[in-house]
């Protein structure tokens, strides 16, 4: 249902919840926004009002406009010195909160400035780095940053992998909802299969103690536990990377077994690049880059590696060429040239 602001000409949806913030989440929940974005939304929603609101004289954001909106971002850009991208998030969702909850689309919203996308080089190891960083993990941890690497998975995509789209015999895997609510299908390295198995055995038994212990079953995206109240309790949905613990949906208020959390991969991943003695700045991330400057190395098409990664344009995959040119030899120092080195 919707009402209709004249003044703004405008359908704005009609919300159950009477706090902002809760009328916030509620929105983001309809539209199916993942819990991320509904964090880093609530976030910036609530600072951009207990900011102008620090002297006292708190306002409710339809009683502010365009000089509160820049105000806010400039502060962010010159007092806390944020990111381009994380300056782009706060505006996003100051954007999301008028136009989507407030329901005010107005001409201001679209003529403030957002700064512009900075192309940055993306970190990658070399084989030998790679091949020693992972020799230095092991556990649960190196199984997953072993299929990072050898599928372009991003780490969202790979801890919320769940059992039914891991096929062994056909050495694929199913890559659900990734990002922009894509799917998409990637390699299963035939080197993981044992390890990966290994992984599936010690994740059936949690399951298996769930379920005999009455928890609750795992997630269910997009309204699927309603369809299907009990597949979220089967082997088939249950995740590939489950967490040692149970823990709170914090959604739901349920007690169930998410997936494994972020930080295990990051803290170990970190501690294996400083015995490594590899000195440049290593994340999850660095895997799938490295992946597919791999891939481009050893000849496969460039199309191809843009569908394995998900990118949905091919100038983003081509940055990786752009890396390749220059360690290849591609361009040639006038250093050298006068030196007369060429290796």
């Amino acid at each position: 249902m919707y009402s209709y602001i004249e003044s703004n000409k405008v359908a704005a949806p009609v919300l159950r919840s009477i706090r902002l913030l809760d009328q916030l989440r509620e929105r983001i929940r309809y539209l199916h926004y993942s819990l991320q974005t509904e964090k880093a939304y609530l976030y910036w929603a609530r600072f951009f009002i207990r900011w102008h609101g620090r002297n006292g004289a708190m306002r409710h954001p339809k009683d502010m406009g365009k000089p509160e909106v820049e105000s806010f971002l400039t502060m962010l850009a010159n007092e806390r010195q944020v990111s381009p991208a994380t300056h782009r998030q706060a505006l996003n969702a100051l954007l999301f909160l008028y136009k989507q909850v407030i329901g005010q689309d107005l001409e201001w919203m679209n003529s403030i400035g957002r700064p512009p996308e900075r192309k940055r080089v993306p970190v990658v190891l070399t084989m030998p780095e790679v091949q020693s960083v992972l020799g230095l993990m092991d556990g649960v941890e190196g199984t997953l940053a072993k299929l990072l690497y050898g599928t372009g998975m991003r780490l969202a995509e790979g801890l919320s992998l769940r059992v039914k789209d891991v096929d062994f015999d056909r050495k694929v895997i199913v890559v659900r909802s990734g990002k922009g609510d894509k799917d998409r299908v990637v390699m299963l390295p035939v080197s993981l299969v044992p390890v990966l198995t290994a992984q599936l055995v010690k994740s059936r038994s949690l399951w298996a103690a769930d379920r005999a212990s009455g928890h609750a079953g795992v997630f269910m995206p997009h309204a699927l536990e309603a369809k299907y109240p009990r597949a979220g309790q089967s082997w088939a949905w249950h995740w590939v990377f489950p967490s040692p613990t149970l823990s709170i949906d914090p959604r739901s208020g349920v007690e169930r077994r998410h997936h494994l959390f972020e930080e295990r991969l990051g803290r170990k991943l970190k501690l294996a690049v400083e015995q490594a003695a590899i000195a440049k700045h290593v994340s999850a991330h660095t895997l799938r880059h490295s992946f597919a400057t791999h891939m481009l190395q050893s000849g496969t098409d460039i199309r191809t590696v843009q569908e394995l990664l998900g990118h949905g344009d091919v100038s983003t995959t081509m940055i990786y060429t752009h890396v390749l040119k220059v360690a290849a030899g591609g361009a040639k120092s006038p250093l050298d040239a006068l030196t007369g080195l060429t290796t």
